[in-house]
């Protein structure tokens, strides 16, 4: 619709300075014009407008960006959450990495002796590489088919996902070629790369030693005295493992903390009702006695506990704010201003509808029209921030831009209104009559099914208006836009954290395995010698649990890092939870359980007189 038709659907005047609701301008760079000039040109019309407006267009400053997510409002905080997420996808591939590189390099172990009879029948050492690079490249390639083939079926699904019901927004997800490139790309790096793993023992493999003594035994010292090289890889991905499971922890955690927040309201048997006086054509004089229409029909449909009214509510889709000024003040430039509050007008009913507890004084009254004083109820914050404390904030008055005197008659509890990890914010609430809207927001209490009131409130409104629109909602729905973040970031960690917990136990399971398959006539010749069961595990399993407590520790502290840089996603995501922490060590031990059960039960099963016999 043309902008200037905007007045057929909306009693904004354009003319009205002080009316801001256009969301963002578009437009092109002239050829040869720098972003910085342009800049610098739409500051030159701010400050001349400051200097004519002074009231209405203070401190005006501009900016140009490219176009992306809601004008590039959220573009930041997305393309940051993605590149977190590319780089805990690049450790799950590392992990898999590290844990095929171990089982390679215990496999060249096994062939140590087959690799040393082709070197002594003359074979070259880069032939047999040649075939262990070929062998892992294949085995990548065949994992990034089935890996490429999965994400397109992921994909697709991502295609026709709808993430917020109430807007019809798609995300049209179609790989180019630089994509598949790229999974090329790392498909082969990732067969190279876990495929050199062994190549240290093929070329330090002693032939004649071999061919003598009938195995190789593999050198260590280059990562420390007590450590191999597949000791390392085995650290590397526990520690990576800890990482996502921490990670993952602390942002489910923080969601539910975000779901069981101190919202300001109460969440529970609330429903949202959406409305627009203006398409409806009511305007002027005609629009109080329609809401108080609505109200009180609302209120009469059976098993509703209370209605009220708002212009806006907190944490929907927007958050007006005005100047304040101290009672004292008497320029009302915005420099003079004592803060910047948000600005909800409300009915009567409202506090008790929407489960905002008044600390102290009273809430609002219907007689208190455009006839009377005016007054407001305000928050904890605006009270400390305006007047210093609550007690002085009682009773005393504050001066809006338009040099109005506004009398303090109650104050509410703090709570969230713009975002879920905002900073406690000072606000205000102003009777509807008093400062009238067409805007309408009606809060419904009821315990009644959702489902069958929300049809009661259709129902009941086009009976008072057919051409009146509607928009029903359970509270807890219309919080979808600010939880769409935690629960993506908590899908996102929780499925990389159980990839990383599975390459986790393969990996503990492969080593434990080869280590207690390799030691088996030494296991047989302890049982022999009358060895106990407990010290037989502390043989065949201590030192794969020494390093799986190496590893948990060291992914533990780089988690608890990361968990920081996740409270800017997922509200209260506290690393130093205690539940965090208890339950990073118990998720490790139990996968440390978990893959070291079969090896355990082979090394306690082992017969000495089969063993002996067979040798």
């Amino acid at each position: 619709m043309p902008i200037v038709n905007h007045a057929q659907f909306d009693e904004n005047d354009l003319n009205n300075r002080g009316d801001r609701w256009v969301f963002m301008t578009l437009g092109h760079l002239k050829t040869g014009v720098t972003p910085a000039q342009a800049i610098a040109d739409l500051d030159s019309v701010g400050a001349s407008l400051e200097r004519a407006y002074p009231k209405d267009d203070p401190k005006m400053s501009f900016k140009l960006a490219r176009p992306g997510l809601y004008g590039d409002y959220i573009g930041r905080p997305v393309r940051t959450f993605m590149t977190a997420l590319m780089l805990l996808a690049g450790l799950i591939l590392l992990a898999a990495c590290a844990n095929l590189g171990s089982l390679f390099a215990a496999r060249a172990a096994d062939r140590s002796r087959e690799i040393a009879l082709r070197l002594a029948l003359g074979s070259s050492r880069k032939r047999i590489l040649r075939g262990l690079f070929a062998e892992a490249v294949l085995i990548s390639l065949a994992g990034g088919a089935v890996g490429l083939a999965g994400s397109v079926v992921l994909l697709r699904a991502l295609s026709v996902w709808q993430p917020i019901s109430r807007w019809p927004l798609h995300m049209s997800v179609n790989p180019d070629v630089k994509v598949y490139a790229v999974a090329l790309f790392l498909a082969l790096a990732s067969g190279l790369l876990f495929g050199a793993v062994p190549v240290g023992q093929v070329l330090r493999t002693d032939p004649y030693e071999a061919v003598k003594g009938g195995c190789v035994e593999t050198k260590r010292g280059r990562f420390g005295l007590r450590m191999s090289f597949r000791d390392l890889l085995l650290v590397v991905q526990i520690a990576i493992c800890a990482v996502l499971v921490t990670s993952s922890i602390v942002a489910v955690r923080g969601l539910a903390h975000s779901l069981h927040n101190n919202f300001g309201f109460e969440l529970q048997n609330m429903m949202l009702v959406e409305t627009d006086l203006n398409m409806a054509g009511y305007r002027g004089d005609k629009v109080p006695p329609m809401q108080k229409r609505m109200i009180d029909a609302l209120a009469a449909i059976p098993g509703v506990e209370s209605v009220g009214l708002a212009d806006q509510v907190p944490l929907g889709d927007a958050q007006p704010d005005s100047n304040v000024f101290a009672d004292s003040t008497s320029d009302l430039r915005p420099a003079n201003a004592a803060s910047d509050a948000l600005m909800f007008k409300v009915s009567p009913e409202y506090f008790q509808a929407a489960g905002t507890a008044l600390v102290s004084g009273r809430g609002f009254t219907w007689q208190e029209n455009k006839d009377k004083p005016r007054v407001a109820v305000v928050n904890r914050q605006f009270a400390r921030k305006i007047f210093g404390s609550e007690a002085k904030a009682m009773g005393a008055y504050f001066k809006m831009p338009d040099g109005a005197r506004l009398q303090v008659v109650g104050i509410a509890e703090d709570g969230r209104y713009g975002s879920l990890t905002e900073d406690p914010q000072p606000v205000m609430f102003l009777p509807i009559l008093q400062s009238p809207s067409n805007s309408a927001y009606l809060v419904v209490r009821s315990s009644r099914d959702p489902e069958q009131l929300g049809q009661a409130i259709r129902d009941t409104l086009r009976n008072m208006d057919a051409g009146l629109p509607v928009y029903i909602q359970t509270r807890y729905k219309a919080l979808d836009v600010f939880l769409f973040g935690p629960r993506m970031a908590t899908i996102s960690l929780g499925v990389l954290g159980v990839m990383g917990a599975m390459l986790s136990v393969v990996g503990i399971f492969g080593m434990a395995s080869y280590s207690v398959s390799k030691r088996l006539r030494e296991f047989g010749i302890r049982i022999a010698l009358g060895a106990q069961k407990k010290e037989l595990l502390h043989a065949a399993l201590g030192r794969t649990f020494r390093l799986l407590t190496f590893g948990s520790v060291m992914g533990l502290l780089l988690g608890l890092a990361a968990g920081k840089l996740l409270a800017f996603i997922v509200s209260q995501a506290t690393p130093w939870d205690p539940v965090v922490l208890g339950g990073v060590v118990a998720t490790m031990l139990l996968l440390g359980l978990l893959a070291g059960w079969i090896p355990a039960r082979r090394a306690l099963a082992t017969d000495p007189l089969l063993l002996l016999r067979e040798e």
